[in-house]
């Protein structure tokens, strides 16, 4: 299978987006060091979540406008 232009940008797109997640998760890890989670962690990890979600789903639109407008 040879790889063309299009899946090579959206693989690159989502690798860089799984990698701001999980860059993310270690700076939450780091930042609320202990055995159980803070209050305070809790709510940023949930955001970090809702920022993931909303982060792929922008990432998609992108994507897809991005092949409409080469089509």
């Amino acid at each position: 299978m040879e790889i063309d232009a299009e899946l090579r940008r959206q693989i690159v797109v989502s690798l860089l987006a799984a990698a701001v997640f999980l860059a993310g998760l270690v700076a939450i890890g780091v930042t609320f060091d202990g055995s159980t989670l803070p209050e305070d962690g809790a709510v940023a990890l949930v955001g970090l979540l809702t920022g993931f979600v909303l982060l792929m789903a922008l990432v998609g639109l992108y994507l897809m406008r991005n092949e409409d407008a080469e089509a």
